[in-house]
């Protein structure tokens, strides 16, 4: 087995939202296998903690949205949640399960509360991902936290503080930063701007918008240049980047070439 580190690819990245939301329910099994018999290598998914300290892929604070559950993801238990089912198919899924399941990808781990950075850091170290693993998370403290306590491994992403420097003045310090994650819009306020790819490049960081589902918004960002793009539908992006010879196929072994 074969496995780079998270920024060692050259990108265009081609990152599957949610594992993938716009092929199977967001953030299920079901959703990364797509993914991943796609040939997509990068996947995203968020991490929340459950009341026994144990590690989700769950966006949502509730349950209500995706599950057939009631309350907050924090007051169950990781059985409990395993076990509950989700709208449209699958069950909730184990941050363990999914790290182990696909060995060979990297992953993009979307913090969602400061209680998930120590059993995280725990998870990364004692099972070896924080080399294929890129953090993120809106508060820059939980991200230091998190380098702090699994070392130099983990690369992680601007804070949402960092990210409105990045968009509001011309030059900037960013620490450890490897990535910007920069939404496409907010709602109906565009904020991805093409003038942010020579800023970002310039403070030594990649830059990644999310959450991109239409073909030709994905031809016009990368045209602007940015590093990689986070979207629903990686069969799209996979077309996308295929077309424009710039699709990084895995090998034999599951792991990346070109």
């Amino acid at each position: 087995m074969v496995v780079t580190t998270y920024a060692s690819r050259p990108g265009p990245l081609a990152i599957a939202h949610r594992g993938g939301a716009g092929l199977a329910p967001e953030n299920t099994l079901e959703a990364f296998r797509r993914s991943y018999a796609l040939g997509v290598r990068y996947l995203e998914t968020d991490v929340r903690v459950t009341r026994d300290r144990q590690l989700v892929a769950f966006h949502d604070a509730r349950l209500e949205r995706v599950t057939a559950g009631v309350g907050r993801v924090a007051d169950r238990t990781l059985v409990q949640l395993a076990a509950l089912p989700v709208r449209g198919g699958g069950t909730v899924l184990p941050l363990t399960e999914l790290l182990a399941a696909f060995p060979e990808a990297r992953f993009t781990l979307d913090v969602k509360e400061p209680e998930a950075v120590v059993p995280l850091a725990r998870l990364l170290r004692e099972t070896g991902s924080a080399p294929r693993v890129c953090a993120a998370a809106a508060r820059g403290a939980w991200l230091r936290s998190l380098r702090a306590l699994t070392g130099d491994g983990v690369c992680t992403a601007l804070s949402w503080r960092e990210l409105l420097h990045l968009t509001s003045r011309p030059r900037g310090r960013y620490g450890c930063a490897a990535f910007a994650h920069v939404p496409l819009r907010l709602g109906l306020v565009p904020v991805f701007r093409d003038d942010l790819v020579a800023r970002a490049h310039d403070a030594g960081i990649r830059i990644v918008v999310w959450t991109v589902n239409d073909p030709a918004t994905m031809h016009r960002l990368l045209d602007a240049g940015v590093d990689g793009l986070i979207t629903d539908r990686p069969d799209l992006l996979r077309e996308v980047l295929l077309a424009r010879g710039q699709w990084h196929a895995p090998d034999a072994h599951g792991a990346l070439v070109g």
